[in-house]
């Protein structure tokens, strides 16, 4: 596997954000916020990329491309609306690790569901070149993508359109959070 292929690439991801979820399960009660922290970045970035690249890809040459892409951006959305009260409410809320094992049920079972059904189409339908430039764009999409999750706002046109400002306020927002010592 490597990162010049977009499946490959998601792949991996999909593997760290696995791996984020039982670091902040297992993460000392100082080290859980910027734990969860990192894990609502990648998932944030992770999810606009697809929604960006990967998904209008699947939407168009997967037979039933419109279906496929419509369940996984309901199962964006719900993630994404979750995580949002997730990190309002703070790591010390007293639902926190329940709501991070349901997040993450939910979570696991939306990449299963994409390496499963919309991955083969992937690799079925688009040759080696276009894998590689699939991977550079979902690289580059990620560099400018919001830092947090923003429900309703899970098709390319409406990431294309709201993503650069709201990442440029996600973006200055962590820097003002970082200089005040809160992750």
């Amino acid at each position: 596997m490597t990162d010049d292929d977009v499946v490959d690439l998601l792949v991996r991801q999909h593997e760290r954000i696995r791996s984020l979820f039982t670091e902040v399960e297992n993460a000392a009660p100082e080290d859980k916020a910027a734990a969860f922290q990192r894990l609502v970045r990648l998932l944030a970035v992770h999810e606009t990329a697809e929604e960006e690249i990967v998904h209008p890809y699947a939407r168009r040459k997967a037979g039933h491309g419109d279906d496929l892409v419509d369940e996984r951006l309901a199962e964006e959305n719900a993630a994404k609306d979750m995580l949002t009260q997730m990190e309002r409410a703070g790591v010390d809320d007293p639902q926190f690790a329940a709501n991070l094992a349901t997040l993450r049920k939910a979570v696991v079972e939306h990449a299963e569901a994409e390496e499963r059904e919309e991955f083969p189409t992937l690799r079925r339908a688009a040759g080696e070149r276009e894998r590689h430039a699939m991977a550079l764009g979902v690289k580059a999409a990620e560099a400018i993508a919001p830092t947090h999750p923003h429900a309703g706002v899970e098709t390319a046109p409406k990431n294309l359109l709201a993503g650069p400002p709201v990442a440029i306020m996600d973006r200055a927002r962590d820097v003002i959070r970082k200089a005040m010592g809160r992750a």
